[in-house]
């Protein structure tokens, strides 16, 4: 505990909270202090090349991720035995993998949101405006579409034979299970962008924003290797999205709800989870005296 008070000072991160993933503000003493909620409406972000740069990053962060998801699934699904394939372990790992390496790569940019839920989530926590949280949304599902679109073009019989990748509801399972499966999964992945980028922390760790994308990639791995019998994993509608309208089938678009009501419903009840229980336990630990 003798250097408890010097890692909090050492911890600090001395950049001003604009984007919510590894980049929260934090004050250079040893005392944590909580940056002003972002502005509803940011008319100034407007004006800014910062904000259509973090909107780039989105496209080609969510393009990225369906392009290499998406052809890890077609990879699985267009043989007949599973034994010569990765798998479906592979397929989260897909999932997982490139989540940490995009949070990585666009952390610094635009926040590494990927997921028009996270962007929800965190919209709801008041950590950007909604003007940037609409730009984010926007941009995720046009990256997705192109994504999925270019794996298309490699083989479209094999696609729309194959199922294209899109979420649908697994036989077997009701709309209901489905839809349950998407709020847990989302809930797992948003609170855990929460916990894993939270400032507080930050202050107390000097580690956590560096190694946020690593809990943030392993929540998407866990959950898909869980729920892909059950929906084939969306927690991110921008995901299920572009899959959906280039697959373009009606099976998967009579599911398709599910992908948006689910995630969303999920980020909400991690968002008020965090903020209205871990946060203000946080708080209260952190404006007395540090405690282990």
């Amino acid at each position: 505990m003798e250097h408890k008070e010097e890692d909090v000072r050492l911890g600090a991160n001395k950049f001003s909270e604009r984007q919510p993933i590894g980049t929260a503000a934090q004050s250079q003493d040893k005392d944590y202090q909580e940056p002003p909620p972002a502005a509803l409406i940011d008319p100034e972000e407007l004006g800014s090349w910062s904000f259509y740069r973090a909107g780039i990053a989105e496209f080609m962060a969510t393009f990225l991720f369906l392009y290499i998801t998406i052809l890890t699934v077609m990879g699985v699904v267009k043989s007949d035995t599973k034994c010569s394939t990765v798998g479906i372990q592979g397929i989260a790992w897909a999932f997982g993998g490139m989540i940490f390496a995009l949070v990585y790569c666009t952390a610094g940019i635009s926040g590494g949101h990927i997921n028009p839920a996270v962007t929800f989530g965190l919209f709801l926590a008041r950590k950007l405006s909604l003007t940037r949280a609409l730009f984010y949304m926007v941009m995720q599902c046009l990256g997705a579409i192109c994504g999925a679109g270019v794996v298309k073009a490699f083989g479209k019989h094999l696609y729309q034979s194959k199922g294209g990748g899109a979420n649908v509801v697994a036989p077997g399972y009701t709309k209901g299970s489905g839809l349950g499966a998407e709020i847990v999964g989302t809930f797992v992945l948003v609170y855990t962008v929460f916990s894993a980028t939270d400032a507080k922390r930050s202050a107390r760790d000097s580690h956590v924003p560096i190694l946020a994308p690593l809990p943030i990639g392993f929540a998407v791995f866990l959950v898909h290797l869980a729920t892909i019998p059950v929906t084939g994993t969306g927690i991110n509608p921008a995901r299920s999205l572009g899959a959906a309208i280039i697959y373009n089938d009606k099976a998967a678009w009579n599911d398709h709800w599910i992908f948006w009501v689910g995630p969303f419903v999920g980020a909400a009840l991690a968002a008020l989870y965090h903020q209205e229980y871990t946060y203000r336990i946080d708080a209260i630990t952190l404006s007395g005296n540090i405690v282990d």
